[in-house]
C-alpha cells in the first residue's frame, strides 16, 4: 500500500507528525529517497511535490495522498476527500500593492490588470464570477514579488499569518476559499485490492485526530459523593464506574476536553473525589 505525500513545503514535516501519531513512522532518513519504507511493513510513503499528489492519487499509482483542499480545487482531479486534518489551514486571497489605491474587489471592475498566481484555475473561476477583466499570469514560484518586479498587478495566492504579504507591500482585498490538509483517495477506492487495509488506516487516522486535545481521567470516588461527582463529569458517552474491593468506593474514568480540565478537577475535587490521575491518549475509534 502506498501513501503520497509532500516531499517539502509547509505541509511536510506535519504530516510525518501526524502519520507518527497514527503509528506509521519513516523508516528513511535520506531527504532525496522518493519512496520511503515504514514500520508497517505493507505501507511506503511516496515523496512528491503537494501540487501533484491529487493527480497520482487519480492515476491509481498510489492508494491514499495527503495534499491541500486547494490543490484539490485546482487540479480538478477526480479524486475523494475521505478526512479532513486539523493542519495546513490558510486561505486562497486576492492581494494588491497597497500603492494601487484599490480597497474591494469592486473597484477592479471595468479595469484590466495582470494576475500572477499558481492557482491558474482557481483563479480563472473567480475572476468570471465577479466579473473582473484580468490576464492571468501563471507562475510556480513565489508570487509576492511579482508586482513589484512589474510582472503583474496583482497576486492570488495562499496566505497564512499575513506577514509575507504585508513585507511586500500587498494588502487581501478579497478571501476567495480556505484550505487546509486532506487525506484523498480515488473515487474507485472501495474497489482497491487493498481496500481493507485502506480502511484500517483511515480508521486509525481518524482515532488520531479525536483524540487530540483529549484526556483520560481516572478518579476514586467514595460512594456517598458518587453522584455529585458523576453529574460534574463530562464524557464522550458516559463514564465508566467500577467498584473497589476493599472499601465503600468507586474507580470513575471519564475522556475529556483537555482545555476543560482545570475546571473539571475543581469541580470533581470539591465533590469528593480523590487520587485523580490524568493520562494521555493515542486514538480514540468510534
Amino acid at each position: 500500500m502506498r501513501i503520497a505525500i509532500p516531499n517539502k513545503g509547509r505541509l511536510l514535516q506535519p504530516t510525518l507528525d501526524f502519520l507518527s501519531s497514527v503509528g506509521i513512522k519513516s523508516l528513511a532518513s535520506d531527504e532525496r529517497a522518493l519512496m520511503v519504507p515504514t514500520n508497517w511493513e505493507d505501507i511506503q510513503l511516496v515523496m512528491v511535490r503537494t501540487e501533484d499528489i491529487p493527480n497520482i492519487v487519480e492515476s491509481g499509482a498510489v492508494d491514499l495522498g495527503i495534499t491541500g483542499h486547494d490543490y484539490v480545487l485546482e487540479s480538478k482531479a477526480d479524486v475523494e476527500e475521505l478526512i479532513k486534518l486539523d493542519y495546513g489551514k490558510s486561505k486562497i486571497v486576492l492581494a494588491i500593492p497597497a500603492s494601487f489605491g484599490v480597497k474591494s474587489v469592486e473597484e477592479l471592475r471595468g479595469k484590466e490588470i495582470r494576475i500572477a498566481t499558481k492557482y491558474y484555475n482557481i483563479a480563472k473561476n473567480y475572476l468570471e464570477n465577479k466579473g473582473i477583466k484580468a490576464k492571468i499570469v501563471k507562475i510556480s514560484g513565489a508570487a509576492e514579488v511579482m508586482p513589484s518586479l512589474g510582472a503583474a498587478d496583482a497576486i492570488i495566492d495562499a496566505m497564512n499569518t499575513g506577514t509575507t504579504l504585508k513585507l511586500h507591500g500587498l494588502i487581501p482585498i478579497d478571501t476567495i476559499m480556505e484550505s487546509y490538509a486532506v487525506v484523498i483517495a480515488n473515487k474507485r477506492w472501495l474497489y482497491n485490492d487493498n481496500a481493507d487495509k485502506i480502511n484500517n488506516v483511515l480508521t486509525m487516522m481518524k482515532g488520531a485526530l479525536v483524540a487530540k486535545g483529549k484526556k483520560m481521567i481516572f478518579m476514586n470516588v467514595p460512594n456517598d459523593v458518587l453522584d455529585a461527582v458523576i453529574s460534574s463529569l463530562p464524557a464522550m458517552l458516559s463514564p465508566t464506574i467500577a467498584k473497589l474491593s476493599k472499601v465503600d468506593a468507586w474507580e470513575v474514568i471519564s475522556v475529556v476536553d483537555e482545555e476543560m480540565l482545570p475546571d473539571i478537577i475543581a469541580k470533581v475535587k470539591s465533590a469528593g473525589a480523590r487520587d485523580i490521575v490524568v493520562v494521555n491518549i493515542e486514538k480514540v475509534i468510534k
